[in-house]
């Protein structure tokens, strides 16, 4: 009977080591799944340049895992796109979105600055010309609008109205706004010796009265074949 006996406790302890195993709960997967989906939602951020979103989903998973050393290369890939994002932006001339998307390239990285020193000199580069430009316009519009010149070229050449003392004066007038304004030089071309003197003494009044400090190059050249005129030359910038 004894081995019968034994036989039947070896039964009812190996029943009983079955019914514990089976009753052991399975290990929960939901959390490894979990993380497995966020890591490729954050991959399809990246992919699909929505990279706000992507950084809003690198930053969750370093909370839930801070030592974890894969979100290195994420931070990586991360930057790279936005360094990528600032370059595209910057060639189409958005300079504030491009400096903005370079910062975040920089957060992102900090200790690699050779990733974002080529970009950051050309956003430089472009500040410094958005600012002359913008000095430029400004100085346009402050400038008053040329009455007889071209501004833009080598010199202007204007016929005078000697015979009508009404109209010379008006054009005086003109002549001393966009000498003093553009910084001309002046050449009367004139028939007569005599012509010059007086057409000269017309516009230093006027030039004076302008601006009494302005320094007026004025020059004559007499030529019996031309009816008398005046060459303006503005100062080239």
């Amino acid at each position: 009977m004894k081995p019968f006996a034994s036989r039947y406790l070896l039964l009812v302890a190996f029943s009983l080591l079955l019914g514990a195993c089976q009753s052991t709960p399975a290990v929960d997967t939901a959390e490894p799944d979990t993380r497995v989906a966020a890591i490729a939602a954050l991959e399809q951020s990246i992919s699909h340049n929505e990279l706000d979103t992507a950084e809003d989903q690198l930053g969750a998973l370093q909370a839930q895992s801070p030592d974890d050393p894969q979100w290195v290369t994420y931070q990586r890939q991360l930057a790279e796109a936005y360094l990528q994002r600032s370059q595209v932006v910057l060639q189409k001339g958005d300079v504030n979105a491009a400096a903005t998307a370079l910062s975040r390239a920089r957060a992102l990285m900090p200790k690699a600055p050779a990733l974002t020193g080529g970009v950051n000199g050309a956003i430089a580069q472009a500040r410094k010309a958005e600012l002359e430009k913008a000095e430029a316009a400004l100085k346009a519009a402050e400038k008053p609008k040329a009455r007889l010149i071209d501004p833009s070229a080598e010199s202007t050449t204007i016929a005078l109205n000697i015979r009508d003392m009404a109209q010379l004066r008006k054009q005086m007038d003109a002549l001393a706004a966009d000498v003093v304004n553009y910084q001309c030089t002046v050449t009367f071309q004139v028939p007569r010796t005599e012509d010059y003197p007086w057409l000269a003494t017309l516009l230093e009044k006027r030039v004076k009265k302008l601006d009494a400090d302005f320094e007026l190059k004025i020059d004559k050249q007499i030529d019996r074949q031309v009816k008398a005129q005046v060459v303006l030359s503005p100062r080239k910038p």
